[in-house]
């Protein structure tokens, strides 16, 4: 299938497009008393994938590309179907969505929101784009599902952590998959009691934008109940690459424990310059220092090397778990890419399966229908065991892991192991809890 990458000229329209309001694309006739936003009309139906090819957390947008690559070939009947065999949903036959083959156009979010929200606007204008997925970064996406949301496509997200995107910032026509800070700091407090003990003095370096906000305030809030003290968070702007002058202050603080709310190579560098520090080779309070990661990935523990050996954090998904979804996933992107896939592959993949189950299961393209077929809508099979798509806000509910480097890996994909399989309950948290208030889901919108 050819692809269509308009990466580039979207970039190139980032000045013509920024800030203003977005045109209807011309597909719009009398005739259609029941047109939505680019409804397709002859036998392909185009989707957009929104990614950081360039910027910090590009090494996530180029597996994320990967797996969307895989969903589109299985859905257009290629290869050997993936986690479409193992999906609790048998609505997908490998014949394209409702009969039509799938095509994809491209675009780099730069991990920056203007850019995100230009080449998301291209694609839907000029490409056609039904539906918009990707993105690396919290920012990224809470930019890029208004900009849905305004247009009246489908925002499935990507890799978005913060729990700002399904809360203050949540939209009636964006979806996320992936896990959140919440989830993290209550999977991980009980294992870090269980091994650090309930009396710690934490500095929290933190990644200066909204995932890094509310990763930190998890955390904290997550450490603090069983007992811990926080001494300081000082915020690190997102495209620093040395972090030297910030970890330096942290010998003189008092603190026994740093963690680190940082992502993909901001995670890489800060962490390998407090290793260089010498931080985890010292006593404070008597106790051996030590380093956290609330939100891990299998990319950033290759580029971090040794330096994650014993570290924990949490994750969405990992190529090792040996569920019937994950194993045909881990075979289908290993034959064709050579290496096992990261939590942001599998999070997109998922995502692009999800969106053409409910347009099967809906009958309909409109997004409002697509909508109503993914709220509340339970499924398996997918390599997170049971999954919730909780209609009230649209945020998916499984089971979460916490992982911690190996001690003795095998390769160099085999850096992780899994401590704990957090049960959902444990993650379960209230529409209106405090770190979710402030905004309001809103009305699902077609766009025509």
């Amino acid at each position: 299938m050819s692809k269509l990458d308009v990466s580039r000229r979207g970039l190139l329209r980032t000045g013509a497009v920024a800030g203003a309001g977005l045109a209807l694309p011309t597909i719009f006739t009398a005739q259609s008393a029941h047109a939505f936003t680019n409804e397709p009309t002859g036998g392909t139906v185009t989707l957009g994938f929104n990614v950081p090819q360039t910027g910090p957390y590009a090494d996530e947008g180029a597996d994320e590309l990967r797996a969307y690559e895989l969903a589109v070939e299985h859905l257009n009947g290629g290869g050997d179907g993936g986690m479409m065999n193992t999906f609790s949903s048998k609505a997908l036959q490998g014949n394209g969505i409702l009969g039509k083959k799938v095509q994809y156009v491209t675009g780099d979010t730069q991990t920056k929101s203007d850019a995100a929200r230009a080449s998301a606007k291209s694609m839907i204008e000029k490409d056609g784009a039904i539906m918009i997925t990707g993105g690396s970064s919290s920012g990224v996406a809470v930019a890029v599902q208004a900009l849905c949301q305004e247009a009246g496509v489908i925002f499935m997200a990507g890799l978005t952590h913060s729990n700002d995107t399904t809360g203050k910032d949540k939209r009636a026509n964006g979806f996320r998959h992936f896990f959140n800070s919440y989830m993290s700091g209550a999977a991980l407090a009980p294992v870090l009691a269980g091994a650090y003990g309930t009396d710690r003095k934490a500095y929290h370096l933190t990644a200066d934008y909204n995932w890094g906000y509310t990763t930190e305030e998890a955390v904290k809030s997550s450490t603090e109940a069983m007992g811990w003290d926080t001494v300081a968070a000082v915020k690190t702007p997102l495209t620093q690459t040395d972090f030297s002058s910030y970890i330096a202050p942290v010998l003189q603080s008092g603190a026994d424990t740093l963690v680190l709310n940082h992502y993909g190579g901001n995670m890489v560098n800060s962490l390998t310059n407090a290793v260089q520090f010498g931080l985890r080779d010292k006593q404070v309070n008597g106790k051996d220092f030590q380093i956290v990661v609330p939100l891990y990935s299998r990319l950033m523990a290759k580029g971090a090397g040794a330096n994650v050996k014993g570290i924990f954090g949490s994750t969405n998904w990992h190529w090792t778990l040996q569920d019937e979804g994950s194993k045909a996933f881990v075979r289908s992107f290993g034959t064709k890419y050579g290496f096992p896939p990261s939590q942001a592959a599998h999070t997109t993949y998922v995502q692009t399966l999800l969106y053409a189950d409910a347009v099967e299961r809906a009958g309909s393209f409109a997004p409002c229908a697509v909508a109503e077929a993914l709220e509340d809508y339970e499924f398996d099979g997918l390599g997170n065991g049971k999954t919730l798509y909780r209609g009230a806000d649209h945020q998916c509910f499984k089971d979460v892991l916490v992982v911690k480097g190996k001690e003795n890996p095998t390769s160099e994909f085999d850096l992780l192991e899994i401590v704990e399989v957090t049960p959902v309950d444990q993650v379960t948290y209230a529409p209106d809890h405090p770190q979710f208030s402030g905004g309001a889901l809103g009305t699902c919108n077609n766009g025509a």
